[in-house]
Order: structure tokens, then sequence, then C-alpha cells
């Protein structure tokens, strides 16, 4: 199969392992062309020797495919290869910083199925690449404009294996932690997801005092996010009730977001996150611009509560990328998604769900409240969120009958102070219809109508 033309979305490239564009052979040619753009971009090597790129991965059967052959592209260049295994998507980008490599890339799908894979890339600086790099990368695969460039002898690269990888990562995420504070005294619960966090969670929070439950450690290729982690957080919140633990954690496949769970069974998500160390933030001067960052699909309550202590809150698209570009433009610290998806600028370079869940275990230690005490300190508009799945992403105005039916339900709705907002996913085949407003009644007949309508004209 030819690959499209197109091979990066919203979040690197991802799609179905072994069918383009993430296959061996396309993994091959994008180490290759990344290997050029990155050499290119410095001349000279951060460290000593060659230019030096870091590669991770999450669990996922296929990472080995892909580990080899964008390894294999690499060398090719003449750069060497620094494997670490499995670690968060979070360790990936410390590490990278850690080692003075020139760039580090992270092999996994997040929290899609185990039968997905993607490819993920980071700057020196621990940042993801921005639309620019990842054009020109993409240029490079399919153009055969570096063919011909073929390092022999001792210019090719070296592959070596970073031992301590995992150690350099769960120092860091303890450094994010007070020194004066430890967590003893503290039952908790972590779903690891069957993923890339499987060893560094529980290590961190051990060594941090805490008694830890694990599940979700036992990764075997095909078990990562499946009926556990934070897509599905149900087993975690029983649990937690049975053990009658003080709070629950759950990662996605590459652990750079965390969906919590109160002392009594409550989910808190990323918006409750956003409101208890917003507030914090607030509250001791240290929240940069008196602003922080969300996305249009945050509930409307968190807006509300934040502007009521004195601060803002700027909306962008959705997706992690989009959240910290808002973030870096207005020089802010605290930003991230209804998902779990933090981004914490005074501690990391991109989301990384045990930093966030540290941050909120301090503020229960210094606060001596309980989880659901500090979930409580905002009023969540009622809010539908449906998703289904698609046979095609046609554009939203030429579905038959959409423009005019999303036309009723936003008078509608917006005459009550809510909203309605319809997009596709960025990574999966689906339509996220999300309804937002005072009356929850009012979401159920706008849900019907236009999920029916969106089953009918789009629907797998």
């Amino acid at each position: 199969m030819i690959p499209p033309v197109k091979i990066f979305g919203t979040d690197g490239v991802r799609g179905t392992a072994n069918i383009e564009p993430v296959t061996a052979e396309t993994a091959l040619k994008l180490g290759r062309a990344a290997a050029h753009v990155f050499k290119n971009l410095e001349s000279r090597p951060r460290g000593r020797g060659k230019h030096k790129i870091v590669i991770g991965k999450d669990t996922r059967l296929s990472g080995y495919m892909l580990e080899n052959a964008l390894s294999s592209g690499l060398l090719s260049m003449g750069v060497d290869v620094l494997l670490i295994g499995p670690l968060p998507t979070p360790g990936v980008a410390y590490v990278t910083r850690s080692l003075r490599a020139d760039a580090g890339i992270v092999i996994t799908a997040s929290h899609n199925p185990y039968a997905d894979n993607g490819i993920k890339f980071f700057r020196a600086d621990g940042y993801k690449l921005d639309d620019v790099i990842e054009e020109r990368i993409e240029k490079l695969v399919f153009s055969g404009e570096i063919n011909t460039i073929r390092p022999t002898a001792d210019e090719i690269g070296k592959a070596v294996r970073i031992d301590d990888a995992l150690g350099r990562y769960i120092e860091y995420a303890k450094s994010s932690f007070p020194r004066n504070l430890t967590l003893e005294g503290l039952r908790l619960v972590v779903d690891c997801a069957h993923g890339a966090a499987y060893k560094s969670t529980p290590c961190v929070l051990r060594e941090l005092g805490a008694q830890v439950i694990v599940h979700g450690d036992k990764p075997d290729g095909t078990n990562i996010n499946h009926d556990c982690g934070s897509m599905h957080p149900e087993h975690l919140c029983c649990l937690v009730r049975q053990h009658k633990a003080h709070l629950g954690l759950a990662h996605d496949g590459d652990a750079d977001r965390v969906i919590l769970c109160d002392e009594k069974g409550a989910l808190i998500d990323g918006d409750d996150m956003l409101a208890i160390l917003g507030l914090e933030h607030l509250a001791n001067g240290t929240l940069r611009g008196n602003t922080l960052v969300a996305t249009v699909m945050s509930n409307a309550g968190l807006e509300r509560v934040i502007q009521k202590a004195g601060g803002k809150v700027l909306r962008a698209p959705v997706g992690d990328q989009n959240v910290l570009a808002e973030m870096l433009k207005h020089n802010l610290n605290l930003g991230g998604e209804q998902s779990g998806h933090l981004i914490l600028r005074d501690h990391s370079t991109t989301g990384d769900g045990l930093v966030a869940a540290l941050q909120i275990l301090r503020v229960m230690k210094i606060s001596g409240k309980p989880l659901s005490q500090l979930a409580a300190c905002w009023t969540r508009f009622p809010q539908l969120l449906t998703n289904i799945i698609v046979r095609e992403k046609k554009p939203l105005d030429a579905v038959d009958g959409l423009p005019a039916l999303m036309a009723k339900a936003e008078a509608d709705l917006q005459s009550q102070g809510g909203r309605v907002f319809l997009r596709y996913s960025g990574t999966e085949p689906k339509i996220r219809l999300l309804l937002e407003g005072p009356k929850a009644p009012a979401l159920q007949r706008w849900n019907q109508k236009i999920s029916r309508l969106l089953k009918k004209e789009l629907g797998a």
C-alpha cells in the first residue's frame, strides 16, 4: 500500500500497527528523515561524538517492530540511538533533556487499543515538534531527497541501551513533590493500564511513603488499556472502596494523563484537577498571568469558579499541543484537558500523569483535606459527551440536515447559558458530540436528535 501524503496527525503518527503509515517501512523512512532534520537544526551535537536521539516506547507488542525500524533509519544517517525501553511519554521527554540528546522519539498510541501504535517526536528541550518541523520530516519521507545520503564505515551510527533511564525519571518525578512532605499515612490504588508506567508510578509513590495497591502492572504486549486504566476507571473506583483508600489514580497507556478517584469512589477528571490547582495557585500568587488554559471541551463551571477567584481561563482547541501552544504564547504555567492530560510547566514540558497526581496529593497533604472536599470547590454544569464511530470524516457543513439541526440546538442551549460542540477525533475514527447547559433534560433531547442524524449519515 502506498503511504498517504499526510502522515502526521494531531499527535504524531498514529494508526493500526503494520498498516500504513504505522509500518516498519515507513518507520525506517521516518527515522532517516528525522535524523536529517535534527542534524541540520543544530550542526553540532549537544553532547560528545555524533548526534544522539532517544527512543522510548510503551508496552505494545508492535513496539519492537517500530523500535528496530526507527533505529535502523537513524543509524543509517549517522546518528547514534539511545534505547531506553518502556517509559511514560513524559519520561522520554525528560530523559531526552537529561541525556543532552538532540531529539527524542516515543513509540505509543496513548489511550488507543493495543493493535494501534504511533510515533511522536520531541525536540532537544523536551517539547513536542511544531508543525513546521513535522512537515519538513513528512516531505523528506516521500520526496527521495535524502536517498543518496549514505554514511559509511565509522560514520554509521551506533545504538546503545540506557539502563538507568527508569531511575532518572523516577528521581525527576519525586523532585516535583516537596522535600519536606511525605505520603506516609496514605493508602493509594494505582491502575497502570498495563502500560508504560507499570514500574515508575508504583515505585515513586512507595518511595514517597504511601501504601500502594497496584492494578494493571502486568503488561503482555496485548493487554494495554484493555478494560483498565483511565479509559475504563470503573474497576479503580471499586478497588478504592474495597481497600478504603484515600485516593485512586489511573493512567492511560503512555501515562501522559491521569484520572483520579476520591475516597468515596467518585471520579475526579482533568477539570476537577485544574480547578483544585488553579485555585491553589491563585491563592498563593503562583498562577502566571492569573490565567490557566483549558480546552473547548472543559466544563463552563471551571471558567466560572476561576473567574470568581480573580483568574481567567483561556480556551484552546482540543489536543495537548494546542493547550501547550497557548501556554507558551502567554508564558503560562498551568493548563490541561478534561481527559486528565495536565501540563504543569513549573515541572514538565509535556503532560505527565504522575506529576499531576503528585501535585493533587501535595495539596491534600498541605490542606489536610480529603480529595472529595477539595473537588467540591466548584460546581459542574450538566454535560453530556457522546462518541460515535464513523465510516468517514465528511465536512460537517456537508452532512445532510446537520447545519440546520445544530443551529436550532445552539439557539436553544445558548439561551440557557449552555452550548453545543461537535468535532471529529484527531486520533480515532470517531465524532464527539458535547452538550452543556443547566438543564439535563434539554441536553438529552438534543443529544438524541443530533446523534440519530450522525449515525444515519456518518455511522460505521
